[in-house]
């Protein structure tokens, strides 16, 4: 059990690194929680129009994400690497030092199953980036992604990576509550969109 509580703590702490606001204020554009959507990750960074910025915040998020799972696999194990992957995406969604106001976790969830178990991670992001291609709407692809991930995790690595990648799918969907509404209303702006939501 302290191994579990280790890890957990350990991976919440680097998830809540809030790398796309770091990065902007570095590159003298303010706070981001007041641009765009108000969102910490790469797509909300992207609404400033600095591209290469917002590709270094969807690297780093997806980055801790690995390194956390990296890390717990190293000291700790593969179960404990599991429970580190999904406390890193907990981190990132809900950060300590941002008043638990965080991002909405799908960098950090797809560099969490790149690290955990790579074919599952390869396939949720090749679907993401298909939808995408269809349908230019960010948050509709995170969904799919995050929803047919337990599924290729089950075929894939078996039952227990597949119980991590349900929690992340759920932990998603729940931060994606706004988004899903704007889909059913057909409001939700498209990939580049610098539009208000």
């Amino acid at each position: 059990m302290i191994v579990f509580v280790l890890a957990a703590i350990g991976g919440y702490l680097l998830g809540s690194v809030p790398f796309g606001l770091v990065l902007t204020r570095m590159a003298g554009l303010g706070d981001i929680r007041q641009i765009g959507s108000g969102n910490i990750g790469a797509t909300n960074v992207l609404r400033t129009g600095r591209k290469g910025l917002a590709l270094a915040t969807l690297l780093l998020d997806g980055g801790k994400g690995a390194i956390a799972v990296g890390l717990a696999w190293a000291l700790f194990g593969h179960t404990a690497m599991l429970v580190a992957g999904f406390a890193a995406v907990l981190g990132h969604n809900f950060p300590v030092w941002l008043k638990f106001k965080g991002g909405k976790g799908v960098a950090t969830t797809l560099g969490t199953l790149m690290a955990a178990a790579w074919p599952v991670g390869l396939a949720a992001c090749a679907t993401w980036l298909v939808v995408a291609a269809l349908f230019r709407i960010s948050s509709l692809s995170a969904l799919v992604a995050l929803a047919l991930s337990p599924v290729y995790a089950w075929f894939l690595r078996g039952p227990e990576t597949a119980l991590m990648a349900a929690g992340l799918a759920v932990l998603g969907f729940i931060r994606h509550k706004a988004n899903i509404l704007r889909l059913l209303k057909g409001e939700e702006p498209r990939i580049g969109s610098r539009k208000k939501m």
